[in-house]
């Protein structure tokens, strides 16, 4: 039985997919990075398939466990708390093993906060590099910036709330006061992105405070406008 990679929303409910939900409703058990906050999810949408927890804590464990549940004859589905399995989550593990033991992996495409980011961002989207989330050290974030003077594709990561003012710190002092967008809390209720110098987005959260799920972008090559950030 196949192993099904399921993208699920990253705020907005109705970007479920009617394919994920008829997979999540057919397959015989969905390991989820969050059981509870899963469970909101496939509650809403009359999903009553068993669940197991998987996640960074307890892959090493569980993922023989989903391999031998495959090699059985029962398929399963991957999810993770808000969108696309594998970026930025464990979801990597399960598949690599799922493909080493000839077992076919279908991936359930849907949201994902990166994508809808950088095609919202106005910054070339033809050529770019997903970073994750800088490391949390200060020298090691300035190094990790350091190592990106010469890229030249658009350049897309995630932030956390309290760290957001010093990564845009960083930023100005490794490549000086760059255009920037900042995506906050995309598809939700609240969600707005800011575009403009990396001084005039950091003085806007400085004053407005930073809350929710954060997407950062720039593109070293990219002239773009000078206006304020807006």
């Amino acid at each position: 039985m196949p192993l099904y990679i399921v993208s699920t929303p990253i705020g907005n409910l109705g970007d479920l997919s009617l394919r994920a939900i008829e997979v999540l409703k057919s397959v015989h058990v969905i390991a989820a990075e969050d059981t509870r906050h899963s469970g909101i999810l496939l509650a809403h949408f009359n999903i009553a398939t068993r669940m197991v927890s998987y996640h960074d804590h307890n892959k090493l464990q569980r993922t023989p466990e989903l391999i031998a549940e495959l090699q059985q004859g029962r398929s399963v589905a991957v999810i993770s708390d808000a969108g696309t399995p594998g970026i930025a989550d464990p979801a990597f593990h399960l598949v690599r093993e799922a493909i080493r033991n000839t077992i076919d992996v279908v991936p359930v495409p849907g949201a994902s906060a990166l994508l809808a980011a950088l095609v919202a961002s106005g910054f070339p989207t033809d050529r770019f590099v997903f970073e994750n989330f800088l490391p949390a050290k200060e020298g090691a974030r300035k190094k990790k910036l350091e190592a990106l003077k010469t890229e030249e594709r658009t350049v897309v990561f995630y932030e956390s709330p309290h760290r957001l003012l010093k990564t845009l710190a960083a930023i100005q002092e490794v490549f000086g006061d760059i255009p920037l967008v900042v995506g906050r809390e995309i598809t939700k209720k609240f969600e707005r992105f800011y575009r403009g110098k990396t001084s005039d987005i950091a003085s806007i959260f400085e004053k407005e405070g930073v809350r929710g799920e954060i997407v950062v972008l720039f593109n070293l090559k990219y002239a773009g406008s000078n206006e304020p950030a807006r």
